[in-house]
């Protein structure tokens, strides 16, 4: 299930959206300006909040969200109290800023942007008269969830990039560990059209003495974030090495992991995702703790049995209906859409499948399809409500392209696809569907599966 928002009058959440609404008046996500001095200039003037409270930093192509979530929910069964900023969200904005384990109350988010709304516009003036743009979307959103991590306060703030690393708005803090889970080609018109010029994007966040901690890498990732490391002379700890998992096995409601970490070894940790990728970054996760702790302390068991355990990260992989099955996953460029298909093949014993795909339009549309087609699913192409999606009738062209028009139908209302893969998966035995492609998308099909009820909702 997507996490419980915090009850709110009407007045709060009506509050809350008009804040989402100042915010995407400005320049979105999909166009980041590569700077950093607007966002210096911004916390600068509220008091330097991105230094009042530890900082866990995490960048990466994939799994930055779930490995986040997992860091803050260990963090918390530790008895500290954490501030999490994690990217996009999918139903409502709240759900990206989160204080000790629960989405920051509408009550709170309109507050702490009256209070900073004054600086803000300081700083937009202060960028006007320069002939810059004003502060964007995420520079802005940064800025309020510092103020609200300062204000709540907490012990620690784990912090997921928007977008690469060196420039993006989150790295005017200095994070006393960096993260990185696996570095694949995305963003490429951003972050470079190699593994190596996106891995130096990404190993910007790596500051002077912090520690770091690496999912498994391509070697061009890896040669670059040892030299970063060396060159900060930041302590590096690579997956594989350093820390493993050593065991995944499949269990009721997701898997028993174990682990060797840092400082010992972790025996079948119930761990309620799917998926071998999961586990590993699992394994990160509980490296950046031990990392964040003191390398030679070992975690207790009942502190990792807690924080695992409660871990949720919605909109992968995740269960939405049991009657037929229906799965979203917000894979949204071929690395994420291999693992995917690797966990289907794991989990779930699905004779056939269709998948419900839609995808944004700076995506390689062409790469997720052809880590999908090895699933042999018919697929219905749609489109989800962002401005940005590939219009359905064009995205289907293209997938025919790729594995056939014999396996491919469109329905230009996600609406109508969902109501065609139910009833499809209705009408079969060991059946499925799986909505991927997008995480927009994703976010459309779990507000559409609140409204209806579905039964695992």
């Amino acid at each position: 299930m997507t996490d419980a928002i915090p009850e709110s009058t009407p007045e709060e959440r009506d509050a809350a959206d008009a804040v989402y609404a100042d915010l995407l008046a400005r320049v979105g996500e999909s166009a980041p300006q590569p700077r950093l001095g607007a966002t210096r200039r911004a916390v600068e003037l509220l008091g330097d909040p991105h230094r009042a409270a530890p900082v866990i930093h995490l960048t990466g192509t994939n799994g930055k969200t779930s490995t986040s979530r997992m860091i803050e929910s260990i963090l918390r069964a530790q008895g500290l109290r954490t501030g999490l900023l994690t990217s996009p969200h999918l139903v409502r904005f709240t759900e990206r800023i989160r204080i000790d384990g629960e989405p920051i109350a509408d009550e709170a988010v309109a507050r702490t942007w009256e209070e900073i709304a004054p600086v803000v516009a300081i700083v937009d003036a202060e960028l006007a008269a320069r002939g810059e743009e004003a502060l964007t979307f995420f520079e802005a959103l940064t800025a309020l969830a510092f103020a609200a991590f300062a204000d709540a306060p907490v012990d620690v703030v784990v912090l997921e990039v928007g977008m690469g690393g060196e420039w993006d708005s989150t790295n005017v803090a200095d994070g006393q560990v960096a993260v990185i889970t696996p570095i694949a080609i995305d963003h490429e018109q951003r972050l470079g059209r190699t593994i190596a010029e996106i891995a130096r994007t990404k190993a910007g966040i790596i500051k002077p003495g912090a520690e770091v901690v690496t999912a498994f890498q391509d070697p061009a990732a890896l040669t670059v974030l040892s030299e970063v490391a060396e060159r900060n002379d930041a302590s590096l700890a690579v997956e594989g090495g350093a820390f493993a998992v050593l065991d995944s096995r499949v269990a009721v409601g997701g898997q028993l992991v174990s682990v060797r970490g840092l400082a010992g070894e972790y025996r079948e940790l119930a761990l309620p995702l799917h998926g071998r990728h999961q586990a590993e970054n699992a394994a990160v996760a509980i490296a950046a703790v031990e990392a964040f702790l003191g390398r030679a302390v070992r975690l207790a068991d009942d502190v990792l049995e807690a924080g695992l355990g409660a871990v949720t990260s919605p909109g992968r992989l995740q269960l939405v209906s049991t009657d037929p099955t229906i799965l979203v996953d917000a894979a949204h460029n071929p690395h994420g859409a291999a693992a995917l298909v690797a966990a289907l093949g794991e989990v779930f014993d699905f004779d056939e499948l269709v998948i419900v795909l839609g995808v944004l339009g700076d995506k390689d549309a062409a790469g997720i399809v052809r880590a999908l087609e090895p699933t042999g699913a018919h697929f219905i192409v749609t489109r989800s409500e962002s401005d940005r999606a590939v219009p359905a009738d064009e995205l289907a062209a293209l997938v025919a392209g790729v594995i056939g028009p014999e396996r491919v139908d469109v329905a230009e209302r996600l609406e109508d696809a969902l109501d065609d893969a139910r009833d499809w998966a209705g009408r079969g035995e060991k059946r499925g569907v799986v909505v991927t492609g997008s995480i927009t998308l994703v976010g459309d099909v779990l507000a559409i599966a609140d409204d209806r009820g579905w039964s695992d909702r």
